[in-house]
C-alpha cells in the first residue's frame, strides 16, 4: 500500500487543514487521519503501532479527495533520526577520489531540513552550490539494536524516494558533512511510503535522477557498496533503530559537483527522482 503526510488544501479563502495521513489508491487519497484522530495521529504512529493490517478495514470511513487537492509532506516530517549513508555505489566514490572503505561513511540530517513533493527546495542564500543526490529512503518498521542481516528487512516498513539536496561549498568547509546536508527544505522526500511487501526484492529496481529532463543519475541498487541489510546492521550497533526512523541509503554518481564544469540547481529548475515500483518525487528549485 501506499501510505503518505498531506495537508488538504482548503476550498475558498479558508484556511488550509492541519496536517493529516492517509493511503492512496489510483489518482486518490484516503484520509485515515480523520478516522483513526488521537489514536494514529501521524504516519510514524501508524508504524509504531505496526497497524497497517487494519487499514483496509477503515477504508469505507474515510473522507476521500483527488489527489490535486493535497499538499505534500515529507513521508515521515517527525523520524527520530535520518541516516544518511555518504559515498555507496562505486561509481560515485570514483567520481569522488575517495579511497574505498570496509565500513559505511554515516552523516546524519535533520527532521527540519526536510520538504515534500511538488514543494520547492529552496538554495540558500549563503550558496549557489546547490546539487541533486537521488536516493532510495529506507523507512524502519521494527525497533532494534544490533539487527543482523539476515533479519534487517524484518524490521523495514517501506521505502520512498528521496533527493538528499547538497550544499556542496558548506558540505566541504570542513570533513564533516553535516552543515551541507541541513539547510532547511533541502532535502525532498516523498511523495508517498510503498510497503516493503509492495516493492519487493530490491536489487535489480531501477533509480533515475533528471534535472530538467536530462538524466543525470541512472544506477540500480544492486550496484551498491553497502547494502541495505548492512546498513541496517552497522547503523544499529551504533544507535538504536526507531519505528519511522530513515536510512538515506546513498546516491549515484552522477552528481552534479563532480561534472566539469559543475552543474547546480538553480531556481526554476525541475529535479525528479524515480525509482522503480516506488514513486516519482519532483520539486522545483527556489532561492530562499
Amino acid at each position: 500500500m501506499k501510505l503518505a503526510t498531506v495537508r488538504i488544501k482548503a476550498a475558498s479563502h479558508a484556511q488550509d487543514r492541519p496536517a493529516t495521513w492517509g493511503l492512496i489508491q489510483g489518482e486518490t487519497f484516503h484520509d485515515l487521519g480523520a478516522v483513526y484522530g488521537a489514536r494514529l495521529p501521524d504516519l510514524k504512529s501508524v508504524i509504531t503501532h505496526d497497524a497497517f493490517s487494519e487499514l483496509a478495514s477503515r477504508l469505507p470511513d474515510a473522507p476521500t479527495c483527488p489527489l490535486d487537492a493535497l499538499e505534500w509532506l515529507p513521508v515521515i516530517p517527525n523520524p527520530d533520526k535520518i541516516i544518511c549513508v555518504g559515498l555507496n555505489y562505486e561509481n560515485h566514490r570514483r567520481e569522488t577520489g575517495r579511497a574505498e572503505v570496509e565500513h559505511p561513511t554515516i552523516f546524519a540530517r535533520y527532521a527540519n531540513s526536510q520538504t515534500g513533493h511538488l514543494k520547492p527546495i529552496l538554495r540558500p542564500k549563503v550558496s549557489t552550490a546547490l546539487d541533486y543526490e537521488g536516493e532510495l529512503a529506507v523507512i524502519i518498521g521494527k525497533p532494534g539494536r544490533y539487527i543482523s542481516r539476515s533479519s534487517a528487512f524484518s524490521h523495514v516498513a517501506g521505502y520512498a524516494c528521496y533527493n538528499d539536496g547538497s550544499v556542496r561549498d558548506w558540505q566541504w568547509h570542513t570533513h564533516q558533512f553535516t552543515p551541507g546536508k541541513n539547510f532547511p527544505e533541502t532535502g525532498a522526500f516523498g511523495p508517498w511510503m510503498v510497503t516493503a511487501d509492495e516493492v519487493g526484492d530490491l536489487s535489480n529496481l531501477r533509480l533515475q535522477t533528471r534535472l530538467n529532463g536530462a538524466v543525470v543519475q541512472d544506477a540500480r541498487f544492486s550496484d551498491m557498496i553497502f547494502d541495505i541489510p548492512r546498513q541496517i546492521e552497522y547503523c544499529s550497533s551504533f544507535t538504536r533503530l526507531e519505528a519511522g526512523d530513515v536510512i538515506a541509503s546513498g546516491t549515484p554518481g552522477g552528481v552534479g559537483a563532480k561534472r566539469q564544469p559543475p552543474v547546480w540547481m538553480k531556481p526554476g529548475d525541475t529535479v525528479e527522482v524515480e525509482i522503480d515500483r516506488v514513486g516519482l518525487l519532483v520539486n522545483t528549485i527556489r532561492d530562499e
